[in-house]
């Protein structure tokens, strides 16, 4: 809202992160998210974000992002460049990215973080719905605000051996 934030997700995706730790610009990403799974903590904004004044779920059922171009500025810190695709429309966006490191769980597995930012124009994608307020102004910003939070799991290779008794 032009008066104050929405803060939203979206509960269900999927995707692959193929992470090279040794060069990290050979990296890439893949995501796709469904777009009914938006959740703001309010039904009837959820319902109208999923109506064909903004994402139009029925028609466009997925947000799609595919890197192209993984960049390292340092240790901890890169730019993933890609293409982010919702209601049928793909502009390219770059997401600075803070990479938090790699820790071993009590399980065995060896996780990494990732946090993620980057805002866009909604208006790029087509979204253009909007109300006027009778304050003056409008209903909806133009520019959302994109953060992600992810860990991801390193995924060990089975052997042939591993595979047979699997």
């Amino acid at each position: 809202m032009m008066i104050s934030k929405v803060r939203g997700q979206f509960e269900r995706f999927a995707g692959t992160v193929e992470f090279n730790e040794n060069d990290p610009a050979t990296s890439s990403v893949e995501v796709q998210i469904e777009a009914a799974s938006i959740d703001t903590r309010d039904e009837k904004r959820d319902g109208h974000l999923q109506s064909p004044d903004f994402l139009d779920v029925a028609q466009y059922p997925y947000l799609t992002f595919k890197s192209k171009r993984v960049e390292k500025i340092d240790d901890s810190h890169g730019k993933i460049t890609g293409d982010l695709t919702i209601r049928g429309v793909t502009k390219e966006v770059v997401l600075a990215v803070e990479y938090s490191g790699q820790a071993k769980s009590p399980w065995g597995t060896t996780s990494a973080g990732f946090s993620a930012t980057t805002t866009i124009n909604r208006r790029d994608w087509g979204l253009t719905w909007n109300a006027p307020l009778e304050t003056g102004g409008v209903l909806v910003g133009d520019e959302a605000a994109i953060a992600i939070e992810l860990e991801i799991v390193k995924q060990v290779p089975q052997t042939e051996e591993a595979t047979a008794v699997a």
